[in-house]
């Protein structure tokens, strides 16, 4: 088969049940690309090529003998480098962690490899899943394939970039304020922040321990659902997981979303954050695609857009500085200037701060819970600019702040980014979508209907 790079890993998966491609076949085709494209992206950094290589022989032993894992049996996977994976540096792209080797791979690796996937190696991400993009770490930034001079969001950034480049169909990430869908949106590709709980935290290094959450990067909707069917489950030794049964989160995907009600969040960027006209005209345009396929859209209301962030901002530095007051004090200078900066913030917030917070999170869940009350799926923007040029710090920093994300991880409800369309620059546009607790089967399906009606799984990006 050509253009093994471009296969979704459902296309792949059954192409090796198939016996139409091997894994070892497709493993290669990928390292060969990554050799070829990986030096003008900065994905890795770490390529475990061997031992995937190892893992890809594996795995064709285990076809030829009729014995697959799982669903995801001989396809490859990427793994942002604040997860930890057995054997590899665990060094949250820092110089404080350079030397951290994982005893044993996170929980949500390990059901990833017992559904079948072949782990590639680490990713890049923002210094501690927060200092980024920067040029004053041990490891260069990732960069947006749809253009290099661009970023391609964060913190999963390498996770991002490897997914839309055609490195590999799928990547791990976490998510604090938006980092897994920031990158999806940046790189046009799809990105889930899971209900706060549904995935395992074990084994990924802490930013905030009562916003953070693990989720999948792919390049459809399919193979988002087929991931969280791999990853999602009760851990009994994760504190903040929860005991939900499983989702069979693909069951759905084909059905219309007709009768479907979907409250269109249009204050966030109208008024809250006023979006750029491009963004705005392409969250437009998906409201109405899906209504014209049989959907109702109502207008709704939550809390202002600066309410939710003041919520995070405090609750994220404070909880950061409790994992990072250490090296802080005795290390200042081994942390990026940006990592440092936005990490200190926490030495200046009261415990009266945190515990008014957290008190105005709890209104904030009930806002949210009451409006998914009324509508089935969230509508709103997940960015509300394309991606800024990467070098040009004044503006990233400018437009990386103006975005939708953090309401969700303050309330810890699901929330789905994905492609809207392309700026007139040909750099990607993005939506959200956010559904109740648990329900990332009713996410998935709007979010099927607007990609199968708009074609965003059929666009790459245009680097070879």
């Amino acid at each position: 088969m050509s253009g093994l790079h471009w296969l979704t890993a459902a296309e792949a998966a059954e192409a090796i049940r198939a016996r139409r491609v091997s894994p070892v076949e497709l493993t290669q085709a990928l390292l060969d690309r990554i050799e070829r494209l990986d030096p003008k992206l900065n994905v890795f950094i770490r390529l475990d090529g061997a031992a995937a290589m190892e893992a890809a022989k594996a795995a064709e032993a285990e076809i030829a003998a009729g014995r697959p894992r799982g669903p995801l049996h001989g396809v490859p996977v990427g793994i942002k480098d604040i997860i930890d994976v057995a054997g590899l540096p665990t060094t949250c792209h820092s110089k404080i962690l350079m030397d951290n080797i994982a005893a044993a791979d996170a929980v949500c690796v390990a059901r990833l490899r017992g559904a079948g996937a072949i782990v590639l190696g680490k990713l890049s991400t923002h210094e501690f899943a927060i200092g980024g993009p920067s040029f004053d770490l041990p490891w260069p930034p990732a960069r947006n394939p749809w253009n290099t001079t661009h970023h391609p969001g964060g913190s999963s950034s390498g996770s991002g970039s490897g997914v839309a480049a055609g490195l590999f169909p799928m990547a791990l990430g976490s998510d604090t304020g938006g980092s897994v869908r920031n990158p999806a949106s940046a790189c046009g590709i799809v990105g889930l922040k899971p209900t706060y709980g549904l995935v395992s935290r074990r084994g990924v290094f802490p930013l905030s321990f009562t916003l953070d959450h693990v989720g999948p990067l792919t390049r459809t909707v399919h193979d988002n659902a087929l991931m969280l069917d791999a990853i999602a489950g009760h851990d009994q030794l994760d504190p903040s997981s929860a005991a939900v049964p499983p989702g069979h989160y693909a069951a759905g995907l084909e059905r219309s979303v007709r009768g479907l009600r979907i409250g269109f969040v249009r204050h966030f960027h109208e008024t809250d954050l006023p979006a750029d006209p491009e963004v705005a005209a392409g969250l437009e345009n998906v409201a109405a695609t899906l209504h014209k396929l049989g959907a109702d859209i109502w207008d709704i209301r939550l809390p202002a857009l600066d309410e939710f962030g003041a919520v995070n901002r405090v609750i994220l530095q404070s909880e950061a500085w409790a994992v990072h007051a250490l090296w802080l004090r005795e290390r200042p200078g081994d942390y990026g200037q940006l990592a440092r900066r936005r990490l200190l913030g926490g030495a200046f917030i009261s415990a009266g701060d945190y515990v008014q917070a957290s008190r105005r999170r709890l209104e904030m869940i009930a806002a949210v819970e009451n409006a998914l009350q009324e509508v089935d799926v969230l509508l709103c923007a997940s960015a509300m600019d394309p991606p800024s040029p990467i070098e040009d710090a004044a503006e990233t920093e400018r437009t990386y702040p103006r975005q939708a994300r953090t309401p969700f991880n303050v309330t810890g409800h699901p929330a789905l980014a994905m492609m809207a369309g392309l700026s007139s620059a040909g750099l990607p546009l993005s939506v959200q979508f956010v559904a109740r607790y648990f329900a990332e089967a009713m996410l998935f399906q709007v979010a099927r209907a607007w990609e199968r009606a708009a074609g965003t799984d059929e666009r790459h990006p245009p680097i070879d």
